[in-house]
């Protein structure tokens, strides 16, 4: 196991595709001082329709590659490997192979940030809804708060495709079913999902509240970050701005236009293979 040295580690950020870059320019934002490695898994996308088997080993893959890295803690911003697999990284596989470092998911800080809420609605892959791994989560934090879950797989290939012209109709499609729900908020419980809160905003009722995982995650990273010092305090540290690597599994157009347009720079992106 590759040893970290004190102020040289990195926040390793992994996802299946393109969304994540959406939560790493929300954390990088919230804490610009530190350094980032983006990794996605873009050859194998999307993880919603995979079984549990397979996405523990592409995650365990992705951990594998951002701590060769130096990266001290992983936010894993994908939500389906969060659900299907990132319990057993955490019990299993990193006490053996990584007992210094944390990988971090989606799906406690997601859950808490619904505190208030009485009726949640939850779009999310196939295999989030699936896995069950929300409304466990809601039963243990918040046991009166209603889950009302709803598969939308179309979502993630029109995002990682670029066919904007297709998310109105489709969306408008999915809203159905949560309309007459009387739910209160809508968790996006997809990494991808949050770049389109404008056209989840305009479909539901007035006064139901959008939460989503670019506004709550870089506090909650923040927040564990000052409670656990033996991790923040071997990150590298640069006042005016750390830097930023990315990585991919496949290259795509879209992938690095997006890239661009959301960092607002050329951003150079690298193949890399991870199996």
């Amino acid at each position: 196991m590759k040893k970290l040295i004190n102020n040289k580690a990195k926040i390793g950020i992994f996802d299946s595709g393109l969304g994540g870059l959406f939560t790493m320019k929300a954390i990088a934002k919230e804490l610009p001082e530190y350094d980032y490695v983006y990794l996605g898994d873009t050859k194998r996308l999307p993880y919603g329709s995979r079984s549990h088997e397979v996405i523990y080993q592409f995650l365990k893959e992705g951990v594998d590659f951002l701590f060769s890295k130096d990266c001290a803690i992983i936010i894993v911003a994908c939500n389906t490997a969060s659900a299907e697999a990132l319990r057993q990284i955490q019990k299993e596989y990193l006490p053996k192979a990584y007992p210094d470092r944390k990988v971090l998911g989606m799906i406690v800080p997601m859950t808490e940030a619904c505190n208030e809420f009485k009726n949640v609605g939850l779009v999310a892959t196939g295999a989030t809804i699936a896995s069950g791994a929300y409304p466990r989560e809601f039963k243990k934090r918040n046991p009166k708060t209603k889950i009302i879950g709803l598969a939308t797989p179309l979502l993630v290939p029109i995002v990682e495709s670029g066919e904007k012209k297709w998310i109105k109709p489709v969306l408008a499609e999915y809203m159905k079913f949560l309309k007459n729900k009387k739910i209160d908020a809508l968790l996006l419980g997809c990494t991808h999902y949050a770049i389109f809160k404008k056209e989840f905003s305009v479909l539901l009722p007035k006064g139901v509240t959008i939460i989503s995982q670019d506004v709550v995650v870089p506090k909650k990273v923040k927040n564990y970050l000052s409670r656990h010092k033996e991790i923040s305090d071997i990150l590298s540290f640069t006042k005016h701005g750390g830097k930023m690597e990315f990585y991919v599994t496949d290259t795509t157009t879209n992938f690095q236009k997006m890239a661009n347009l959301w960092f607002g720079k050329k951003i150079s992106i690298k193949k890399v293979v991870i199996e």
